[in-house]
């Protein structure tokens, strides 16, 4: 791992070492900064996220973290004694840092999961309703009549297909909380 402290940083920032600490945090397992300012932090989110094209998730539990948490692609804020900002700026919040575990690795691959079959289930769903049209305008001979009353297609789209999606979202589990905290691997093939 890699420690370093924020007047270290702070020359570390200038675009002349910038490659050369990305090559230096690349090789390692854990970089951890201490004593950095709200700027530093947020500017060592971003140029991570841009330079090196990773996602980013930021951890804060204060005001001097809200900036750092902003720039990150996914911001979790820890409610704690220094108050709820950094919550409040946050894409998630927790009680306690142990709690984060659980928020990667479980609820990310359920997250995972679910948004992918939905995707899955609404290009189904648009592709039956296209080819329905398509094999309409054959029977019709061409003449661009509507095969539906405008009332069944807002039905269509706002009643007939909206209750499994929300049904899955909700309940849809493909493994359990136990075996994904026990198989962290797991998460990366969700990706």
């Amino acid at each position: 791992g890699l420690v370093i402290d924020g007047r270290t940083l702070e020359h570390v920032l200038h675009d002349s070492l910038q490659n050369i600490f990305l090559e230096l945090t690349e090789k390692c397992r854990a970089v951890v900064c201490c004593r950095a300012t709200p700027l530093q932090k947020s500017v060592l989110v971003k140029l991570v996220r841009n330079k090196l094209k990773a996602m980013t998730l930021a951890v804060g539990d204060g005001a001097n973290d809200v900036s750092m948490i902003q720039v990150a692609d996914t911001g979790v804020g820890i409610s704690g004694q220094e108050g709820m900002q950094a919550v409040m700026a946050s894409d998630f919040a927790i009680s306690q840092f142990r709690h984060l575990r659980k928020l990667l690795l479980v609820h990310g691959h359920w997250c995972y999961t679910r948004l992918t079959n939905m995707v899955l289930y609404f290009f189904y769903k648009n592709v039956a309703y296209v080819n329905l049209l398509f094999w309409y305008q054959f029977f019709c001979g061409f003449s661009g009549t509507s095969m539906t009353d405008y009332w069944i297609l807002i039905l269509f789209n706002l009643l007939f297909t909206s209750v499994p999606p929300i049904i899955y979202g909700v309940l849809d589990k493909d493994l359990s909380a136990e075996i994904l905290l026990q198989l962290p691997q797991l998460y990366t093939t969700s990706q």
